[in-house]
């Protein structure tokens, strides 16, 4: 992970040194953190593994790929703050390491439409929100393995109020006229993702 890390900043010109290695270190710190089960480097690996597929036909693909390394680096779920400050961090560091204004911002909108509060626009989006949202079309059993996981991160949250606020979320994605943006990963999962939508919610009471 580690190279290709120090590939995508290569492609934007960004010689490798001992603070971007440093800087990958940091971030694979805070994806292990003891608090997260589901956005951890299982996540980022399951969507660098897709984000391969899609490399072909996106414009901007080392934005991507670093923006991807971002788009979970701060996440607090008692917060509503973390990508605002994951995409502060993101462009803080193609500030430090001397990447071009264009991709400083390229990587400010990326990580923020990681929100999925609207659609994605463009193709660069399009593909990374894609990818995060990949595990929505999972295997019936990896895809169960990921609610656990959701529900862990917030076993905080008191039951009734945890199944009322889940099916708020995946609602929001089943009204949708698509899950997915690009024509391959609707392709493979989109299908799939709706069933397993349905099944969540039958499963929380609130289909």
């Amino acid at each position: 992970m580690l190279e290709s890390w120090l590939a995508a900043w290569s492609a934007l010109g960004v010689e490798r040194s001992l603070e971007l290695e440093a800087l990958n270190s940091e971030l694979l710190a805070r994806y292990s953190e003891p608090h997260r089960h589901y956005h951890t480097v299982q996540h980022l690996k399951e969507c660098f593994e897709r984000l391969e597929e899609l490399k072909p036909v996106i414009p901007h693909p080392a934005e991507v790929e670093i923006a991807l390394w971002f788009h979970d680096a701060i996440y607090d779920t008692r917060k509503s703050d973390n990508e605002m400050l994951s995409a502060q961090w993101a462009t803080d560091a193609a500030h430090t390491f001397g990447a071009s204004k264009s991709s400083a911002t390229l990587l400010h909108d990326l990580v923020m439409s990681t929100q999925h509060a609207a659609e994605p626009a463009g193709l660069d989006a399009e593909a990374l929100v894609d990818v995060d949202l990949s595990i929505l079309g999972a295997s019936t059993d990896r895809f169960a393995e990921y609610e656990h996981q959701i529900r862990q991160e917030y076993s905080w949250v008191a039951e009734p109020l945890f199944r009322s606020r889940r099916a708020a979320v995946l609602k929001q994605f089943l009204a949708r006229p698509h899950i997915y943006s690009t024509s391959m990963l609707r392709e493979q999962y989109e299908a799939r993702a709706r069933a397993n939508l349905h099944h969540s919610l039958a499963m929380l009471g609130q289909e």
